[in-house]
């Protein structure tokens, strides 16, 4: 009756925790809850297949660096606003990673950075649109994202 119980729990403590806890609410939360899971499990998500997951570590420190840095620039740039021009664009990134998890991490990765929102993925060209506030160079955009985020990310889900 339940494919993900936990996913149902999890929905059912966050709708009394926006609601209130009553009994209706106690009951029409866990309808809804029944409906997602039930939902989640005609999608049929894929289970991940880790190559390397010891490096998972290492990616959450890298992306945990890269908001706080991105947060501290965007603050900067309101402060500051009329000082300097600034210029936001489109940036297309040719990528090699095709594993579907690790697009969706990527896609999470990218659009949690303030300044920057993945817009669209290109599958039959392999390129990613992404959004950048503060665009300066384009090219650099371009390997940070290969570099820094990308490679970790196929070496994650091989």
């Amino acid at each position: 009756m339940l494919p993900y119980p936990l996913l149902s729990a999890s929905l059912v403590l966050m709708w009394l925790a926006l609601n209130g806890f009553t009994l209706g609410h106690l009951l029409l939360g866990c309808i809804v809850s029944v409906f997602a899971s039930w939902g989640m499990a005609a999608l049929r998500p894929a289970e991940p297949h880790f190559g390397k997951w010891y490096l998972l570590p290492k990616l959450f420190a890298v992306v945990l660096y890269d908001i706080v840095l991105s947060n501290i620039a965007v603050v900067w740039l309101i402060v500051t606003g009329g000082r300097r021009e600034r210029r936001s664009g489109f940036v297309t990134v040719p990528l090699d990673l095709e594993n579907p998890i690790g697009l969706a991490v990527l896609a999470v990765v990218v659009t949690s950075t303030p300044g920057t929102a993945w817009l669209e993925y290109n599958s039959v060209r392999r390129t990613v649109l992404i959004h950048v506030l503060d665009l300066v160079d384009e090219a650099e955009w371009q390997h940070l994202i290969k570099t820094r985020y990308e490679a970790l990310l196929m070496e994650i889900f091989r």
